[in-house]
């Protein structure tokens, strides 16, 4: 078994000891280690993500064609976006095939957590996206062009069923999973886009205002910068090991008090995430000497699994008050 693969495996030892320390008491441990088995990243969700990012780059080419020769911003800002998201499915694509690389002793976790740097960074383009389509846009407002508005229709409505096909197939895959969520709002914001110039084209060539080419624009951008806030808040909280938003620490020391009478006390609780699916947690807890640990580790390792979704639980038995 290599380092790590414990991961993916379900298992607890446990044992106690006591030794004398200068500061006059006697203290005994007990380590536990749960690991319990978490999906991986599925060859499914891998390939979705790929196919995915052939269907947008293909398209991005036409787009970039089709918007120069419309004289369309909304087409060519939206190329631009597109050719970011092949980028970011790439990035995405090449995430799950890294997780799958097997963890070795200097990354005794393997390689999960590259998913959620590629998310980040994917994440952190949305935001320069938009703030390049409002840069275009104010220009476009203060220098106004002609728009060809048929051709503009025609080529955001192949955008549109293109970005549909898409969201479809990335919305099937784990939704879980924030590479994967990553990759979906690159897309999403891609459909927006489409919209936005299917409206944009359908206002000239009904009424000729061509300011709502560079309006609708802004209205895109704005959603792409919601979107990337959410996925970089929710990955950096990751890569910050922040607690994992479902888990309440103090309730999870309540209940081990609680469902456990041979706890007399849980301390030093940590909890954080390896990616979003897989929450890793370490606990001290007090015991009295004549407890069995081998009985009571087990019996925690699957509360903390059944009740709370830690897949990987570290326990620490302690016969005093931790200094």
């Amino acid at each position: 078994m290599t380092a790590g693969d414990d991961l993916n495996h379900s298992h607890a030892h446990g044992h106690a000891h006591d030794h004398s320390h200068g500061h006059g008491h006697v203290q005994g441990q007990g380590h536990g280690h749960s690991h319990h088995h978490v999906p991986d990243v599925t060859e499914d969700s891998e390939k979705r993500v790929f196919w995915v990012m052939l269907l947008t780059g293909g398209y991005m080419i036409l787009q970039v064609l089709g918007g120069l020769f419309a004289g369309s911003l909304a087409l060519i800002a939206d190329s631009g976006h597109m050719l970011s998201d092949t980028a970011a499915l790439g990035l995405a694509w090449f995430g799950f095939r890294l997780a799958k690389k097997p963890a070795d002793d200097k990354r005794t976790y393997g390689y999960h957590r590259f998913q959620i740097l590629a998310a980040f960074t994917n994440g952190l383009t949305l935001f320069f996206i938009a703030g390049w389509i409002v840069i275009e846009a104010i220009d476009r407002l203060i220098n106004p062009g002609d728009v060809l508005s048929l051709p503009m229709l025609f080529v955001a409505i192949a955008g549109l069923l293109v970005n549909i096909i898409g969201f479809v197939i990335l919305h099937k895959g784990d939704s879980h999973n924030v590479n994967m969520q990553g990759a979906l709002l690159h897309v999403l914001g891609d459909l927006l886009g489409s919209v936005a110039a299917i409206v944009a084209a359908l206002i000239i060539m009904f009424t000729g205002w061509v300011a709502a080419d560079p309006i609708l624009s802004v209205v895109v951008a704005v959603i792409i910068l919601k979107s990337g806030y959410g996925i970089v808040r929710k990955t950096g909280h990751i890569l910050l090991e922040g607690t994992p938003e479902h888990l309440d620490l103090g309730e999870i020391k309540d209940d081990l008090t609680r469902e456990f009478p041979e706890v007399l006390d849980a301390h030093h609780l940590h909890a954080w995430s390896l990616t979003a699916e897989r929450v890793l947690l370490t606990v001290h807890v007090r015991i009295s000497k004549e407890t069995n640990i081998e009985s009571l580790l087990p019996r925690i390792n699957s509360f903390l699994k059944d009740e709370y979704e830690v897949g990987h639980a570290t326990v620490q038995f302690e016969y005093e008050v931790c200094c």
